[in-house]
């Protein structure tokens, strides 16, 4: 664990991490014996609402899972393991990188399975929006991740006029 803040403005990427483990039961699987997608990205949700909690220092609410990759199945009886992180903090939301291992409990050998991004706003008791304090990337990798996570926003908000300005009505989706 990292030492609290100096200063409880600005919070260090490394004052965030969350890491949780999960055991595939049978409970968690589809009928080939895998790993549900919709179980693992509620593994994702969790995970990845630890490291904003432990950045705000307040509730948290998912406002947004941005971008999510399967890249292998998780298999019953693999151990889960979710690591999740701070990516970058902005007035009232926290970008937060979820990186998801899957270890074969038989051999040892473990895999790279899934990454997500989700988007977390801080809160009050009442729900109200609430600021954050500022993030401090330290790192080569958490400046560039820092970088990538305001090129994702700008995107999300393009996205998110689009839409509202009713241009996928012409398509029929609106």
């Amino acid at each position: 664990m990292t030492e609290p803040q100096s200063n409880p403005l600005v919070r260090t990427v490394a004052s965030t991490q969350s890491e949780m483990t999960e055991i595939v039961l049978p409970n968690d699987t589809n009928t080939l014996g895998n790993l549900l997608g919709g179980r693992l990205m509620h593994f994702i949700d969790l995970t990845g609402a630890m490291a904003a909690y432990r950045h705000a220092r307040t509730p948290v609410v998912t406002a947004a899972m941005d971008h999510i990759d399967f890249i292998r199945p998780v298999h019953l009886g693999d151990l889960v393991t979710l690591k999740s992180s701070v990516n970058r903090a902005f007035t009232t939301s926290m970008e937060v990188g979820v990186k998801v291992w899957a270890e074969n409990t038989r051999t040892g050998s473990i895999a790279h399975v899934a990454s997500a991004y989700l988007v977390f706003v801080a809160v009050d008791e009442h729900g109200r929006k609430q600021n954050v304090p500022q993030l401090q990337p330290e790192t080569p990798d958490e400046i560039r991740r820092h970088q990538d996570a305001l090129r994702r926003r700008e995107y999300r908000e393009k996205e998110y006029a689009r839409r509202r300005d009713g241009s996928l009505a012409t398509h029929g989706l609106s």
